[in-house]
C-alpha cells in the first residue's frame, strides 16, 4: 500500500522477478482481519472476529464492562478446578489472535494464558471479564494514519516482583512510528 502506484508497481515487479506472487489489489478482508480505507489512513478491526469468539463463549448477549481486568483485585490461589478446562483454553488461545489489533488487551489476554494448565472457577471469572470488555468495544481498531513524522519512539514500564504467587515481573513495551503504533507486548 502507498501513494505513489509508479513505485508500488516498480516494487511488484522487482518481487514478481524473485518469488511468484499475484497482486490480490486492495486488501478487504485476510485471516481474521478487516482493512477498512478512512481518508487518512486505513484502520485494521476485527469486529468479526470478536463477535465470533462472544459466540462459542455463549455471552454474545452479556453487559459490557469499560476495563478488561481488575486492577485491585489480585488472582490468589484456588483449589476449586474450572468443570470444563478445555472450553478455558480454547476461548483464552483464541483470544490471543486479537493482540494483533488490540493492544488494549496485551496485557489482560497475557494474564490468561498464564492459567492455561490449571484453570480454576475464578480464572473463568477474569476470562468473562475480558469478554464484557470486548462486548462493549466491538468496534475499536488499530489505526494506522498519515503521520507527517517518521521518528521512532519506544516506551517500556515493569513492575518488580508484582505477581504475589511466584514474584515474577510483567514488563511491556510499545513502539511508534510517528503517530502509529507499530508493536507493542505485555510478558510475564
Amino acid at each position: 500500500m502507498g501513494n505513489d502506484p509508479t513505485l508500488i508497481n516498480a516494487l511488484l515487479r522487482r518481487l514478481l522477478s524473485t518469488f511468484k506472487i499475484r497482486d490480490l489489489g486492495t486488501p478487504g478482508f485476510f485471516h481474521g482481519i478487516e482493512t477498512l480505507m478512512v481518508d487518512t489512513g486505513i484502520m485494521l478491526s476485527q469486529r468479526r472476529y470478536m463477535g465470533d469468539i462472544l459466540n462459542r463463549a455463549g455471552m454474545v448477549n452479556c453487559k459490557p464492562l469499560a476495563t478488561p481486568t481488575s486492577v485491585t483485585q489480585a488472582v490468589s490461589p484456588s483449589d476449586l478446578p474450572f468443570v470444563n478446562p478445555t472450553q478455558y483454553r480454547r476461548i483464552t488461545g483464541a483470544l490471543q489472535y486479537l493482540t494483533i489489533t488490540r493492544p488494549d488487551l496485551s496485557y489482560a489476554i497475557n494474564r490468561l494464558c498464564q492459567f492455561m494448565h490449571p484453570p480454576t472457577n475464578e480464572h473463568c471469572g477474569l476470562l468473562k471479564r475480558v469478554l464484557r470488555y470486548i462486548k462493549g468495544t466491538l468496534d475499536y481498531s488499530l489505526r494506522l494514519l498519515v503521520s507527517a513524522s517518521s521518528t521512532i519512539h519506544a516506551f517500556s514500564d515493569f513492575d518488580w516482583a508484582g505477581c504475589p504467587l511466584d514474584r515474577k515481573n510483567t514488563s511491556g513495551y510499545s513502539v511508534f512510528l510517528g503517530s502509529n503504533l507499530i508493536s507493542w507486548i505485555s510478558q510475564k
